[in-house]
């Protein structure tokens, strides 16, 4: 195997943390250096690994050691952020959504085919053996022919828990956009592309109460729904019903479901890379567990990294910018549809991505 793939980290919020442990582990990335908003805070993560550079966001893009850009921005920047880097000549692996609206992710595509450089995006917990496994069960037929599934992500609002939640009530925020990539690519893994969709949506109050930080006691402003339902019709004929809110308090239904012919499987939460797949035979009375049989068993954020610049080509980067870009349509043309009660149909397809075999990590070919 070569050299590791270069890194460099735009965004250190939250989510980085989770992005760094991941680099740690995986053989085939290396981190090169960090760039945030915040000097300070950048150096600070520098300071915690041998041989990073705390650095502009300027200057990371055009440090020749760095392969590829992974950008953690708010997503407003996603955008901004992945056209630099692709004029830069770099490849760019985005947090989720891909961007904030599908125009700006048509054009970080067009923009990566014309730099003939190469575009993914989060999220890649669909590559770990929770979903896989249920893609596995899938494929192998122990539900029959798929009829439909179910996606239920519902919680009173991150502003209870996040110091800075501002960005998940202005546009490219909300609960759909914000916590349905990880459902929607799921379901999309499972059952195929979408075709079309219908949507509902509501807002249940005009601000938010910041809970926790420095902020404690601020109200932030809603622009953007904050419960959501969706109808998913499949190329394959399956529906799926998904509803993302932060207007509730708690739920015991499944993450995800899948329905079929033969059986049902309650899938893990997406959100994660592992997870218990449970299936239940037609005519059975009791639930089973299925043995892992699929998927990534180390890594975690970062697996897509490590596929995007692995893979043969960029079409067969399983976290790929078309998927991603697929995804970001379903989820706008939802809310399109919750506006104006219209059905929409899905202009950006994508295929369903190649499934992923029982592996430690993904390697070079």
């Amino acid at each position: 195997m070569g050299e590791p793939v270069g890194v460099g980290i735009v965004g250190l919020g939250a989510i980085s943390g989770q992005y760094l442990r991941a680099l740690d582990e995986l053989t085939t990335l290396r981190l090169v250096a960090v760039a945030d908003l915040d000097a300070e805070r950048a150096r600070a993560v520098a300071a915690e690994h041998d041989g990073v550079l705390a650095c502009a966001a300027d200057d990371l893009l055009a440090h020749p050691g760095i392969d590829v850009v992974v950008n953690l921005t708010t997503p407003a920047a996603h955008a901004p952020v992945a056209l630099a880097a692709v004029a830069a000549g770099k490849a760019v692996y985005n947090e989720k959504p891909l961007a904030a609206t599908v125009a700006d992710g048509r054009e970080i595509l067009r923009a990566a085919e014309r730099a003939e450089v190469r575009v993914g995006g989060a999220p890649d917990t669909v590559l770990g053996t929770g979903v896989q496994t249920a893609r596995h069960a899938i494929d192998a037929g122990l539900i029959g022919t798929p009829t439909a599934a179910t996606a239920t992500f519902l919680s009173a609002g991150h502003e209870r828990w996040h110091p800075n939640p501002d960005f998940y009530y202005a546009p490219g925020g909300g609960p759909l956009l914000d916590m349905g990539p990880y459902y929607v690519s799921t379901l999309v893994t499972l059952l195929g592309p979408v075709v079309s969709v219908v949507g509902r949506g509501s807002t249940s109050r005009p601000a938010r109460t910041i809970g926790s930080g420095p902020r404690a006691g601020e109200q932030v402003p809603v622009h953007v729904l904050t419960h959501v339902t969706g109808i998913l019709t499949h190329a394959s004929g399956a529906l799926s019903t998904i509803t993302m809110s932060f207007d509730a308090t708690a739920t015991l239904a499944p993450p995800i479901e899948v329905h079929g012919l033969e059986g049902s499987l309650a899938v893990p939460d997406p959100n994660r890379f592992d997870g218990d797949v449970h299936h239940r035979r037609l005519g059975s009375t009791d639930w089973g567990t299925l043995p892992v049989a699929a998927g990534y068993t180390t890594g975690g954020r970062g697996l897509g990294v490590a596929e995007l610049m692995t893979a043969p080509s960029a079409a067969e980067a399983r976290a790929g910018g078309r998927l991603a870009l697929h995804v970001l349509d379903i989820m706008e043309s939802v809310l399109e549809s919750a506006g104006d009660g219209a059905a929409r149909e899905i202009a950006n397809p994508a295929e369903r991505p190649a499934a992923v075999p029982l592996a430690a990590e993904p390697t070079a070919p």
